[in-house]
């Protein structure tokens, strides 16, 4: 069944939608039609076994529950059966009793099948449809629905399920970031993830795969598709979690009908209940291969306190102890979770583990030198764990039309990829699609994704394609060879925002009107303020305040009479005038009674002396301050030599200050400058324009 099939398939099944109108709402159809499918789906791939089943069930009813699982399970040749006469042809025998015979078939399902269902809450839908009087109609249709393995293969099913759950996100307004990942996608990150490994050849070797925002498998489908593909002797096992119920029972029953072991799929928060934590045996669960594609731009705010708890008291021994990303994303908190969960390589260079995630722009270079972003990529980078970013086109996800890139990361990087990161621009990279699903108006093709594997694997800083696009100002199509590949040292990425200070200058004069800005000096207003209690007490404290302001008033009156209003541009001076005044009137000025007053009487001044701390050293100008970017690569005194003095001869570096920094500005380091077109060929669509203006008038006019 081709991918426009499955669209027909999933589109069929919506289309009973309209026996759900008026008993529900739009956002509430998947409720029924989700688990409708599902049970369809087992109810089709169990019918070749279904009298099997019925006789073991009667020959092994008095058998433990155990033994009589594993016996019946072999009759029906799946790692699920239903002992119930009944199948979906045959509930329609009896409209009148369909409610209760539709619950004892669910009922007659395997323990496994039956989670699945109490998953979906289906029991209520079905009391709800019953007083509806809908139920028959409903089942009726899915009766009519063929999804064997025969007519939908496993891969295709999974298509349509990624479908109808799809359609329900966009009927309930679900975010942006709650999309499902196109398989095509899926194909490219795995191809990236296994095509470098050496032993995917050999004969029953075994691999383990982790996605710990599964939803409905799909990125566990195509990895194991992948493997059987190069190696029909290979024993994938894979493993998943989610938090959603509808997505974990989907991906549950996916397995199930693979033959999968169902129980490797856990229903929870990846961050708070990590179904993967500890083995049996107390050991920490690691992964050959670990994909995600996490949801976007969303919210940690609930799982915070646990988040925080776990770094603070586990630090690196935990998942978080790199740092922590701004509350409104939590991209980065999978990747250090995944990354947790990478094997140890071994002295022969065996183990390890290949990590392949989607991520939007955000974690490229969201937050400033030392943010929990910035420390993050720090400690991946430093790690030598980053191998690979791949920029993909635009507008490739059904719910939003961002930008998005694959990150390939690996704790056992090939010999000639250690201490190197490659970067790869897809995004021209892509078909357009005949007819778009939501926001999904392009996708990449098989020869596309082979040809971004091999990018991959040449490993070639400026390896070229030829990219057809399109004139910004023609808007004719365009080829010209693009840059696709560039390779780059660890530390590239990284620099160290220093800060810059410059010399405080000040001048000084008591004049009136400086004067008058001590009454706005908050040490100086604070005098006549008491925090006791109103009473007499309080009173006193206020008197004094106010005697005290006084004596300063007087003090400042002095200083002006000495100093005859005259600027002072050394504050030493200034200083041992204001002094001399306030000795004149038996006054000794506390240390923020001092300050208040010469805040208010000085003014910034480029002429002025440089004022000096007690040690003679320079004091910093707070509004002067400024911060520049430095490689790592780069000595800062030749930076400040080169950039800064020629402009600000009396800067320095404040080293307390400096932090270090990540980021990833993979657009910058492919941005293709777009020269401007000469001027006479601008006033020449300057003046066509004009002519077609008047000629458009003309005709509305006449």
């Amino acid at each position: 069944m081709n991918a426009q099939t499955h669209g027909e398939l999933a589109n069929f099944i919506w289309d009973i939608c309209n026996l759900l109108r008026g008993p529900y709402k739009r956002n509430e159809y998947r409720k029924v039609i989700l688990p409708l499918t599902v049970l369809r789906r087992f109810d089709c791939v169990l019918a070749d076994t279904k009298d099997d089943v019925l006789a073991a069930a009667r020959v092994h009813a008095r058998q433990s529950e155990n033994v009589r699982h594993q016996l019946v399970s072999a009759a029906a040749q799946r790692p699920f059966y239903n002992t119930s006469p009944f199948d979906f042809a045959r509930l329609l025998d009896d409209p009148d009793q369909i409610a209760a015979n539709l619950n004892a078939y669910i009922a007659a399902y395997s323990p496994n099948v039956r989670d699945i269902m109490a998953s979906f809450d289906f029991g209520t839908q079905v009391d709800r449809l019953t007083e509806r009087q809908r139920l028959f109609q409903v089942i009726q249709r899915f009766a009519n629905l063929d999804l064997s393995p025969e007519r939908v293969d496993n891969m295709q099913m999974g298509y349509v399920f990624e479908e109808l759950i799809r359609i329900g996100a966009e009927q309930s307004n679900e975010e942006a970031g709650e999309h499902f990942t196109p398989r095509e996608v899926i194909r490219l990150m795995v191809s990236l993830l296994l095509s470098p490994e050496p032993d995917l050849g050999k004969a029953n070797v075994v691999k383990t795969i982790y996605d710990p925002a599964c939803g409905t498998g799909g990125m566990l489908s195509v990895a194991e598709d992948f493997l059987r593909s190069h190696n029909a002797e290979a024993r994938p096992f894979l493993f998943g979690q989610d938090i959603n119920n509808e997505s974990w029972a989907v991906c549950r029953s996916d397995m199930l009908i693979k033959g999968a072991d169902a129980d490797n799929i856990r229903l929870g928060d990846s961050f708070t209940d990590d179904g993967f934590k500890r083995r049996s045996d107390d050991s920490r669960w690691t992964f050959d291969y670990m994909l995600a594609n996490p949801p976007f731009g969303v919210e940690w705010k609930q799982q915070q306190q646990a988040i925080k708890q776990e770094r603070d008291t586990l630090g690196f021994q935990g998942r978080f102890g790199a740092g922590l990303p701004r509350i409104n994303d939590g991209s980065l908190l999978f990747l250090q979770h995944m990354l947790s969960k990478m094997a140890p390589v071994a002295s022969d260079g065996t183990g390890g583990s290949r990590i392949a995630i989607v991520f939007n722009g955000s974690p490229l270079f969201t937050g400033d030198a030392g943010s929990g972003e910035s420390s993050i990529r720090q400690w991946i980078i430093e790690n030598d764990w980053l191998e690979a970013i791949v920029a993909l086109p635009d507008q490739l996800f059904y719910n939003t039309g961002i930008s998005t890139y694959i990150w390939v990361l690996t704790n056992r990087k090939e010999d000639h990829r250690r201490g190197k990161v490659q970067l790869i621009d897809g995004r021209e990279f892509y078909v357009k699609m005949r007819r778009s699903l939501g926001n999904k108006r392009k996708e990449l093709s098989p020869d596309q994704i082979d040809d971004l594997t091999r990018i991959h694997g040449s490993f070639t800083d400026g390896e070229t394609r030829d990219v057809t696009d399109e004139d910004p100002v023609t808007h004719e199509p365009r080829t010209r060879p693009r840059v696709v590949s560039k390779v780059f040292d660890d530390s590239d990425f990284g620099y160290r925002k220093i800060t810059v200070e410059r010399p405080l200058r000040l001048n000084f004069a008591a004049t009136s009107e400086r004067i008058a800005r001590i009454e706005g000096e908050r040490a100086f207003v604070n005098l006549a303020k008491s925090k006791k209690r109103e009473g007499k007490a309080h009173d006193a404290e206020v008197a004094d305040g106010l005697k005290r302001q006084q004596a300063i008033r007087d003090t400042l009156a002095t200083l002006a009479e000495t100093t005859d209003g005259v600027t002072i541009t050394n504050r030493d001076e200034f200083t041992a005038r204001l002094r001399a005044a306030a000795e004149a009137h038996s006054v000794k000025l506390s240390a923020p009674e001092r300050n208040a007053v010469l805040a208010a009487l000085s003014e910034r001044d480029p002429g002025a002396a440089v004022c000096e701390d007690r040690h003679g050293n320079p004091e910093p100008d707070t509004g002067l301050r400024d911060t520049e970017i430095v490689p790592l690569g780069e000595d800062i005194d030749d930076y400040m030599e080169r950039e800064v003095f020629p402009h600000v001869p009396d800067a320095w570096v404040d080293h307390d200050r400096t932090k270090i920094g990540y980021e990833i500005p993979l657009n910058r380091h492919f941005y293709v400058y777009e020269p401007p077109r000469p001027l006479e060929v601008i006033e020449a669509d300057l003046r066509t324009l004009e002519t077609e203006i008047a000629q458009l008038l003309a005709e509305v006019t006449s």
